[in-house]
């Protein structure tokens, strides 16, 4: 059996190159098993392309808290523009679907407030 554990310096690379020419970047879930040190080459070179897109101007979003986690270990937490532990609810919002937590109130009968703005 074979297990991808990490992306390659390559790959890596190619997301940077990719990445450098996008206005907004949502990232969700590390590129690898980041928690080992072998294997986190890959998040950490994600990270660090966020950070630099976020300082050019990108709207940089980092959701689910092992993605949080990598770039709040790396330090560069200030440099996202929005960071969320809600990586799977983050992507249902994206979806059009709501939000997890809120359907489950509606489904029990829990009527929403409007915010005030």
């Amino acid at each position: 059996d074979c297990f991808g554990v990490d992306v390659g310096p390559k790959a890596a690379r190619q997301f940077n190159d990719a990445l450098s020419k996008c206005n907004t970047i949502f990232w969700n879930g590390p590129m690898g098993k980041f928690e080992v040190p072998e294997f986190a080459a890959g998040t950490h070179a994600m990270a660090h392309t966020l950070a630099t897109a976020s300082q050019r101007g990108c709207i940089t979003v980092v959701g689910g808290g092992d993605s949080v986690a990598a770039v709040n270990a790396l330090g560069l937490s200030s440099h996202m523009t929005h960071l969320s532990t809600g990586g799977g609810a983050s992507l249902e919002l994206l979806e059009g679907k709501g939000m997890p937590g809120l359907r489950a109130l509606a489904a029990a009968g829990i009527r929403q407030r409007q915010a005030r703005t």
